[in-house]
C-alpha cells in the first residue's frame, strides 16, 4: 500500500473521530439536543399553568368589577368586614395543655 493511502487513512479516521466527538460531546450534541428539548417541555408546561392563572384572575377581576358579591365575598374572607344588622361571633379553640 503507498504512503499516500495511508496518509488518506490517517486524515479520514481522525475526521471520523472528530465528527463522532462533535455529535456525542460538543456543541449541538445529542446530549444538548436533548437537554433543550426537557428545557422546551418545561417551559411549556410553565406557560400552560400560567396562562390558566392568567383566565383565573381575569375572570376574578370581572366578577369584582361587575358583581358586588365577589366584593362582598372577598371583604368577608380577606378583611373579616359583617353587614349590618349581622352578629359576629369568634370561636377561641383552647391550647392544648402543655406535657409535665
Amino acid at each position: 500500500m503507498p504512503w499516500y493511502f495511508r496518509l488518506l487513512l490517517v486524515v479520514l479516521l481522525a475526521m471520523f473521530l472528530v465528527l463522532q466527538y462533535r455529535l456525542w460531546v460538543g456543541q449541538g450534541s445529542l446530549a444538548e439536543v436533548f437537554r433543550l428539548q426537557q428545557q422546551i417541555e418545561n417551559q411549556q408546561q410553565q406557560l400552560v399553568q400560567m396562562k390558566e392563572r392568567n383566565a383565573r384572575l381575569r375572570a376574578e377581576v370581572e366578577s369584582l368589577k361587575t358583581g358586588l358579591e365577589a366584593v362582598e365575598a372577598r371583604a368577608r374572607s380577606d378583611l373579616g368586614m359583617i353587614k349590618e344588622g349581622e352578629t359576629f361571633y369568634q370561636v377561641i379553640e383552647p391550647e392544648p395543655a402543655a406535657k409535665p
